[in-house]
């Protein structure tokens, strides 16, 4: 479906409970520019190939540029770029930190991630789960081209008669890849400004202390800066939508409630497992464990930093949260 006559979007399927992905393929003169991929399944390159013979008239491929290194934004982005010739162009610390998480494809699970999710309160049954899944991530991404084009925050790509500048946000992914063009007024946001849901905000067993969620809060703030308030944001997930600095301050307020709460449950000491009802409305089980431990995580380290609660390790090494 067009969105503007430079700009066509692309919905590709996704076999995760979320659905879809909004991939954006824009007019580069006599080329296009692909913005994301979807994940390297089978279903996807038969949607490519259907595309690239309608929509795209077969003509060829500028470049591929992936927002993040998350599957579904990067996953058939080697697999395009060896097919079309397209050179990938991605932020430095997003295409490095996917190479690392491709090279763990087929590794055990380490010890200091069993440690990890045994310090939040997992269980056996848990802890088994968890080392099942490990290095799950490179089952839908295709081998990366060994060399790329890096974007960084303020760079201005040249796309057919458009100017798009690169606005970086940070604690979604590392070094997440916004592309904004004034003169159209529209925002390819990624994940970092979807409509309906907040994107996950996570602390992983690689970065046990980090805060993440600090990082995504400043982002979100720095986006509201830099963009306009009636522009036009292409999400990854859900409809093209106006009011971007509405629901950035709505996701501000999200986060602040979502902080207090963790902060009052804290009144006596709590496992991170403890804590989900905090945060989680729906139930949390073993499909979005994972998820819900980083993004309480999260919330805790910022907490910590922030001098508003303590932790402390009981003998058989689990963590206990209390406000001070």
């Amino acid at each position: 479906m067009p969105v503007a006559p430079s700009i066509q979007w692309l919905r590709m399927p996704l076999p995760f409970a979320i659905g879809h992905i909004n991939l954006w393929l824009l007019h580069d003169g006599p080329s296009w520019t692909i913005v994301d991929s979807g994940v390297q399944v089978a279903e996807s390159q038969q949607v490519w190939h259907r595309t690239f013979a309608t929509v795209m008239d077969n003509r060829p491929i500028s470049r591929v540029i992936a927002t993040h290194m998350h599957p579904d934004h990067v996953g058939c982005a080697g697999w395009l770029c060896e097919e079309t010739g397209a050179p990938l162009w991605m932020t430095r610390e997003e295409y490095l930190l996917c190479r690392v998480l491709t090279a763990d494809t087929g590794r055990a699970a380490p010890e200091a991630g069993k440690g990890f999710y045994r310090a939040a309160g997992f269980r056996e049954e848990q802890l088994h789960y968890y080392a099942k899944i490990f290095g799950l991530f490179g089952k839908y991404v295709s081998r990366l081209p060994e060399s790329y084009q890096r974007i960084s925050d303020g760079d201005k790509l040249r796309i057919g008669d458009n100017s798009w500048q690169i606005i970086v946000g940070r604690g979604h992914s590392p070094e997440h890849a916004c592309l904004y063009c004034a003169a159209l007024n529209m925002l390819i946001s990624g994940d970092q400004l979807l409509p309906t849901i907040s994107s996950n905000v996570s602390v992983y067993p690689t970065e046990p202390n980090a805060n993440p969620l600090r990082d995504w809060l400043d982002s979100l703030k720095t986006l509201r800066q830099r963009v306009d308030s009636n522009v036009l944001v292409l999400p990854a997930h859900g409809k093209p939508f106006r009011g971007a600095h509405e629901r950035i301050d709505a996701l501000l307020e999200e986060h602040r409630i979502g902080l207090e709460n963790v902060t009052a449950a804290c009144s006596s000491p709590r496992r991170v497992v403890d804590l989900f009802p905090a945060l989680f409305s729906r139930e949390i089980n073993r499909g979005n464990l994972i998820m819900a431990t980083g993004e309480t995580l999260a919330n805790l380290n910022f907490l910590i930093d922030n001098n508003r609660i303590s932790v402390q390790a009981d003998a058989k090494g689990v963590n206990y949260y209390v406000r001070i």
